[in-house]
């Protein structure tokens, strides 16, 4: 959870500006995750946000970060799965925004939580997408064996029947899902060693790998070696005056006929 709370606190602002809430808007948040973009969406739409989030844990941890931020008002809370939304009859059709963030490349079928979305949004409403391609992550200068751990990582989730490319086809899924795709962008993600959030970044990149261990060494072309030394070669790394890690999150809108 410190690993997605800290993901938070990097890209919500960046999230934001994006999104570009004029206030007054019903938004419903899909993978809500633990509610503090669902919050800040709240804040800028000025209406409770209804959010929601499959994971027990994590609905829990945002019921519990609302109530000590005395917002509990801000959020609608529920649970349910992303290609079964938990929306009563009435509200199907009625939402001005829907968005999902780092949702779709952990769903078998992302087509079937677009499609769900397009059908909350109220005809002329938006349907917004953010996600990842592991393909753009560049760090300069490269740590010795990052790629090989790298590619295992990215590789993983194909074993799962993932996409771990799916930021590069976000306007196909709202297309196919019948939006009409009308923008698209990047949310930048990274920072060089001057920055203070670059701290922020290179702990977030080494807790991820560190957390995806398992998956990573499953098909046993490397060993928990190389991964050992490659963390620890981050962890240098992350000390270099030159370090920078580059990224963009895939950011695609479409609107409902």
């Amino acid at each position: 959870m410190a690993r997605l709370a800290l993901l938070n606190d990097l890209l919500n602002a960046g999230c934001l500006r994006e999104l570009a809430l004029r206030g007054g808007e019903r938004v419903l948040d899909v993978g809500a995750g633990q509610g503090q973009l669902s919050r800040a969406m709240a804040r800028a739409a000025g209406k409770t946000v209804v959010a929601v989030e499959r994971h027990p844990d994590q609905r829990a941890e945002a019921a519990r970060l609302a109530r000590e931020a005395g917002e509990e008002a801000l959020l609608d809370l529920r649970a349910g799965d992303a290609a079964a939304l938990p929306l009563g009859p009435g509200e199907q059709g009625t939402f001005d925004v829907a968005h999902t963030r780092f949702l779709l490349e952990h769903v078998t079928d992302p087509a079937a939580v677009v499609r769900g979305m397009v059908a909350a949004v109220r005809p002329g409403g938006r349907v917004v997408l953010a996600d990842d391609d592991h393909a753009l992550l560049r760090l300069h200068p490269e740590p010795p064996g990052f790629a090989p751990v790298w590619d295992a990582f990215v590789r993983s989730y194909d074993r799962l029947g993932l996409d771990p490319f799916v930021g590069r086809r976000l306007t196909g899924l709202l297309a196919q899902a019948g939006a009409t795709p009308v923008r698209i962008s990047w949310v930048f993600f990274g920072a060089c060693a001057g920055q203070p959030e670059f701290p922020g970044f290179a702990a977030n990149l080494a807790q991820n790998l560190r957390g995806a261990r398992e998956a990573i060494l499953a098909p046993g072309t490397l060993d928990g070696g190389a991964l050992d030394a490659l963390l620890a070669e981050l962890a240098r790394w992350a000390e270099r005056p030159d370090a920078a890690l580059w990224y963009g999150m895939s950011w695609a809108e479409g609107r409902v006929p």
